[in-house]
């Protein structure tokens, strides 16, 4: 709830949460394997290196084309590969073509999100028993987020041949699952542009992403805590020096500096999932310079089996008092409340207010507010619109 007080006005209007109808739809299912596959791709065709048999092995060898990365010296040997062994469960569309007739061989790739991490999946079906000269990715790998601009970089490489030249030694024919490690996507992310491996072609190469399972099982990942900018307190009263007493509104406290946002729909709500706790961010228009609110206990979340999920608290601010905050008319500002932890399985909720207790200020308004039937993906996708954004201020 907020409220508002100018000079010796003091209003308070009734707060109508609502959440974005825009939805975007996206189906999650389950691979065997666990991971959400956004994308997958046979890739280009390239010629196959030089083999040479050496006569007392019998062991072939073949060396890499130059990558353009000869100014690298560092060299590596790892001594263990992942092998694909589903390769044509991955990419049935290969299973008729006789490779080892032809000059020419796929560059094959699969993006997934698994543990927490978005994983490229860089395949190379062996032309030789060993391949010399190899190269994956160094600091330019990242995925780039098409819509919002935003940089996902590279942590790490499966084996580890980061900024390397490598020697690759397994049998000819299989299926090597070279593995490059980079944060999660949100999952309103729609396509990514991906850089930094050459030998599969991404210099820039723009991937549609979608979140697409074969099964039945639902999958939904957990959020990072949301970065909340916490408002201080700027006078532990209004204006008299006395306890709290709701029916006084001069003796409630004052804080300042909330966390600001881009202008949005008074009471838009977003919700971060962790296995610790639940947040929800609540949105305001500012329209005075100094408004109040009210967070009340008996705030809850309830799924669509009945389960409740009671608030714990309003980071940064009291709950169940009322409080003024000071800011500019214009701003636009949002509240952090942090419920018990949501399961993976719930997909909607219904938020619920209850009443309040009466107090005495003009236009007071007390009633509580039920929400239904929220999306649990709209939520999530809602999260861009509370980045802070500092206040711009031109005279």
């Amino acid at each position: 709830m907020k409220g508002m007080i100018f000079t010796s006005l003091l209003a308070l209007t009734s707060l109508t949460l609502q959440a974005q109808t825009d939805q975007v739809t996206i189906t999650y299912q389950a691979r065997t394997d666990g991971a959400i596959e956004y994308a997958k791709s046979i890739g280009s065709f390239v010629p196959c290196p030089e083999v040479k048999t050496d006569d007392k092995t019998k062991k072939t060898t073949a060396k890499w084309h130059q990558t353009n990365m000869e100014w690298i010296k560092d060299y590596c040997s790892p001594t263990s590969f992942t092998i694909e062994k589903d390769y044509l469960k991955i990419f049935p569309e290969m299973a008729n073509m006789q490779l080892d007739k032809q000059s020419y061989m796929p560059m094959s790739w699969r993006l997934t999100g698994e543990n927490d991490e978005t994983v490229l999946h860089c395949y190379l079906r062996m032309p030789a028993d060993e391949v010399t000269n190899m190269w994956l990715t160094g600091e330019e790998a990242c995925l780039l987020d098409r819509e919002t601009g935003v940089q996902y970089r590279v942590r790490r490489t499966e084996p580890d041949t980061y900024r390397k030249h490598f020697d690759i030694k397994a049998k000819k024919g299989d299926v090597i699952d070279l593995k490059i490690f980079f944060p999660p996507l949100p999952e309103s992310t729609k396509e990514v542009a991906i850089y930094g491996i050459p030998n599969w072609k991404m210099m820039g190469a723009n991937v549609p992403v979608r979140v697409e399972y074969h099964g039945a099982l639902t999958y939904q990942s957990y959020d990072s805590i949301p970065l909340c900018h916490q408002p201080r307190l700027l006078h532990e009263h209004m204006s008299e020096n006395k306890p709290y007493d709701r029916q006084n509104w001069n003796t409630w406290k004052v804080l300042t500096d909330a966390h600001l946002v881009k202008p949005l729909q008074d009471g838009a709500l977003a919700l971060w999932r962790t296995p610790e706790a639940t947040y929800v961010a609540v949105g305001y228009e500012q329209n005075w310079t100094t408004e109040y609110f009210d967070f009340r206990q008996g705030t809850k979340l309830v799924d669509e089996t009945g389960n409740q999920y009671k608030l714990r608290e309003v980071q940064g601010v009291p709950k169940d008092e009322l409080f003024f905050v000071e800011g500019n008319s214009g701003d636009y500002v949002a509240f952090f409340l942090v419920f018990d932890p949501l399961p993976l399985s719930v997909s909607t909720i219904t938020f619920i207010e209850p009443d309040g207790e009466p107090f005495g200020a003009w236009g007071a308004n007390w009633s509580g507010n039920v929400i239904s039937n929220l999306s649990i993906q709209q939520l999530r996708e809602n999260q861009r619109l509370f980045e802070y954004h500092p206040r711009v201020v031109v005279n």
